[in-house]
């Protein structure tokens, strides 16, 4: 060793300390992929982003292999410089040298490699691979005797190795993960895949025509009044009762009978003869399954029943829809909304608006189970049917009752949120 020059010695200590740091990126950038990027560039056949994905297949032998080479320079490196020392000043630099070689390998090959590889973990991760791999497979015999003592150690520990690395993402990790897009997803789109994500949460009731506002064809009615307003129609299709809608007896398509209506031929016959046998939906039913339950049975309208078969209301496939997409309707007539954004922040609310939708605008952290209306919600709160001017405090938002109408709250004034504790209600 005395016949090695000081200059080779430098040079030697300078490749390790570089090689350390190589390890040293590699094990952070590997670890640090994005799974999922790095799954679609494995599919669409990126070499780098194979190797990598093959390697941490098996993390404990990725880590194997990297920690082995990593201690074995940092070793050799500390080796080195202790023959520098003893060259340059004998024993008595070796405490400064060992100092030295401290810093330098914290500086050079831990803190500034494994922060690039943070920062840019690709560049690093995919050509690392390439030589990782060949190197496991070198040295696989000394990696599996090392790896068999440390999964030995982690079993006794209770931690099986062989668990799997990756779990499925839950709902909430899933909003994390589209709310962080950014500018890589669209605002628009982002809000249709947070609004699928809230399918399971939201039943049937939530989207339904309440039945007092249910349109329909009463067939006691005047033959001149069924056939003017299948005429003038907002929709394509029409629940049929006689009586009332408790006593329902089909959906007809609107568009089946015009013509007959047209040439003057349409009769009570031909009406019972185009309608088609009633869909009910029991109550409670998530969004997700019934929008299923639509395309599975080719409908598009169903009546919401609760337990007792009592008709509750009516839900369509466009409703579900809307939840997703929002509202996509050019009619109107029907594009008339039950919320009304005013200047100071506040809104003006129909009795019948969705608390889901208030949720969604205001905030609200009210419980999933409770009232589907504004209406219901006031009552609830206040336990009693309120007057004109009646005001009450919802998750910190004064509402103030503005009309009522049949027992029923029709038009409400939702202010801005207050701050601290309020009155549950006053009038």
């Amino acid at each position: 060793m005395d016949t090695i020059p000081l200059s080779i010695l430098f040079a030697l200590l300078a490749v390790l300390i570089v090689l350390s740091g190589c390890f040293s990126s590699s094990e952070t950038a590997l670890m640090t992929l994005n799974r999922y990027r790095m799954r679609h560039l494995a599919r669409d056949g990126h070499r780098g982003a194979r190797r990598a994905e093959r390697l941490l297949q098996r993390p404990d032998r990725l880590i194997g292999i990297i920690l082995l080479g990593n201690n074995f320079v940092n070793i050799a490196a500390s080796s080195v410089a202790t023959l520098i020392a003893l060259r340059l000043g004998g024993e008595g630099t070796l405490a400064a040298a060992t100092g030295l070689l401290t810093l330098t390998i914290l500086i050079f090959a831990e803190v500034a490699p494994k922060t690039l590889a943070a920062l840019r973990p690709e560049r690093i991760a995919f050509p690392a691979a390439a030589v990782l791999g060949p190197l496991l497979r070198l040295l696989y015999p000394l990696v599996w005797l090392t790896n068999g003592m440390a999964n030995g150690l982690l079993r006794l520990l209770g931690v099986s190795p062989a668990e799997g690395q990756q779990s499925a993402l839950s709902r909430e990790e899933l909003r994390t993960v589209v709310n962080e897009a950014g500018a890589m997803i669209p605002q628009r789109h982002q809000s249709m895949l947070l609004s699928i994500l809230d399918l399971d949460q939201a039943t049937v009731e939530d989207i339904m025509v309440p039945r007092n506002e249910v349109v329909g064809i009463d067939l006691n009615d005047d033959w001149s009044r069924i056939r003017s307003q299948i005429a003038e129609s907002e929709y394509t299709r029409l629940p049929v009762w006689e009586g009332s809608i408790d006593n329902i007896r089909g959906i007809l398509h609107v568009r089946r009978v015009l013509t007959a209506m047209l040439e003057s031929e349409l009769a009570r016959e031909h009406l019972l003869e185009h309608m088609r046998d009633p869909y009910f939906i029991p109550e409670g039913t998530p969004l997700h399954v019934q929008m299923r339950n639509f395309q599975l049975g080719r409908r598009r309208i169903g009546l919401v029943v609760d337990e007792y078969g009592e008709i509750l209301g009516l839900a369509t496939l466009e409703d579900i829809l809307e939840e997703i997409v929002g509202e996509f309707t050019t009619d109107p007539a029907e594009s008339i909304s039950d919320i009304h954004p005013e200047a100071d922040g506040g809104y003006l609310a129909a009795g019948s608006a969705s608390v889901r939708e208030l949720k969604r605008l205001l905030g609200w952290e009210l419980p999933p189970d409770g009232p589907k209306t504004l209406n219901g919600l006031i009552l609830e709160q206040l336990e009693t049917i309120p007057e004109p001017g009646t005001s009450l405090l919802i998750d910190q938002h004064p509402v103030t009752v503005l009309q009522t109408e049949d027992n029923r709250v029709k038009v409400a004034r939702l202010s801005p949120r207050v701050q601290g504790p309020g009155p549950r209600d006053r009038s």
